[in-house]
């Protein structure tokens, strides 16, 4: 892939299982055995088993090693692994890693995963605690003593100029969190199941870091998720119909740091995405118009309407007017706001469900999606597809 030309890759492997484990906010068990679970699930999902494995991807954030993975699910031999940066950014990375793989004949089915207690153990959410002297953790020196400790300061950030620049108030976020909890209410497997929001709740939430309130961020999730990617010849023959990956893409901007870019020379947008939307429409030949349904990564709600507008379903501030008409179906398993915080690999399952239509909130002919990963850090994005589209 490259950010000056389209690239070869685009339907030449496909997804064929997803897997999961409940989402709660208290497993009981280890991150391992969450990973486990749901590569098992995936693979039984594909009509595969352990033994056709011959790669794993997964995140550095990850605590289960590949070989450890592959020792405790029952796979033998492995012949590609992988590990990707950059926290949630890394999600969608993770499959257009699996898919190079298994173009390139370096592996025939890979697995990417990603499971942890972050509820229970770990906690995102409260912010930098500790920290290893690294190259990374320099830019965090500029910001950590004026108070900017937490990923919700980060964000606040660039969504205060966000509102500023474009004369909005708070409640443009707000059309991001109503719609994500009126999917996530028809989703049994939705931590906000039957648990839909106003935009007078959102109005009504306490304030986190101004201008976002409690209903602005993703929630904490414990819970482990798989996808399993092979061949696009291979795919046609296991049970379930492949969504092909139609355009896989990675993306860094200028003056890129993780969640602190404060000194690129505006505040309103995400570069990184740009490079991201760049590819994946120069590779598909497609364009907004061409997306059924829209999983765009929400931590936090500012930066999904930033999305919609770097990926040009949009102009440049009109995202939350884009959102309250429900121009593009969105986020259609309540996203990480309301179904589960899985650093977005939920995202790309609900994308699957979409193509094999049998999302719970399915939307009728859906034959392209759009998934992106992480924002504010260096990210990633898939365009998936039917077998004939």
């Amino acid at each position: 892939m490259s950010v000056r030309r389209a690239d070869s890759l685009g339907g030449r492997a496909a997804i064929v299982g997803i897997g999961a484990t409940e989402f709660s906010k208290d497993s009981g068990r280890s991150e391992l055995k969450l990973a486990v679970e749901a590569v098992r699930a995936a693979l039984d999902d594909a009509g595969l088993t352990p033994a056709d494995v011959d790669g794993l991807v997964t995140f550095t954030m990850d605590t289960s090693p590949e070989i450890t993975v592959a020792q405790a699910a029952g796979m033998g031999e492995l012949s590609f692994f992988s590990r990707i940066h950059y926290g949630g950014g890394a999600a969608c990375a993770t499959v257009q890693q699996a898919a190079l793989a298994v173009a390139s004949g370096v592996a025939d089915v890979v697995v990417c995963y990603r499971a942890f207690n972050e509820r229970s153990g770990r906690r995102f959410g409260s912010g930098v605690q500790h920290r290893e002297p690294t190259a990374e953790g320099t830019a965090l020196g500029w910001n950590l003593p004026f108070g900017l400790l937490t990923p919700a300061s980060w964000v606040a950030m660039a969504a205060q100029r966000y509102l500023h620049t474009y004369n909005l108030t708070p409640e443009a976020f707000g059309h991001v969190a109503v719609t994500d909890r009126r999917h996530a209410a028809r989703n049994p497997a939705a931590y906000f199941y039957e648990k839909p929001i106003t935009l007078a709740d959102h109005a009504a939430s306490r304030w986190i870091v101004e201008p976002l309130r409690l209903l602005d961020c993703c929630q904490e999730t414990d819970g482990g998720q798989a996808i399993v990617v092979t061949g696009a010849e291979r795919a046609r023959d296991l049970p379930r119909p492949p969504a092909v990956i139609i355009a896989a893409a990675q993306g860094a901007g200028r003056a890129q740091e993780q969640m602190t870019s404060f000194y690129r020379d505006g505040l309103t947008g995400l570069p990184e995405m740009d490079v991201v939307a760049r590819q994946l429409w120069r590779t598909s030949g497609l364009a907004p118009a061409d997306i059924d349904v829209g999983i765009l990564y929400d931590h936090f709600t500012p930066f999904v309407l930033m999305q919609l507008e770097e990926f040009g379903f949009c102009g440049a501030g009109e995202a939350a007017d884009f959102v309250a008409d429900d121009a593009l179906p969105l986020n259609t398993h309540g996203g990480q706001l309301g179904e589960a915080y899985l650093h977005g690999m939920n995202g790309i399952a609900e994308a699957v469900r979409q193509i094999r239509g049998t999302s719970v909130n399915q939307i009728p002919g859906a034959a392209r999606t759009l998934v992106t990963a992480g924002t504010g850090v260096p990210t990633s994005g898939l365009i998936l597809g039917t077998d004939g589209g």
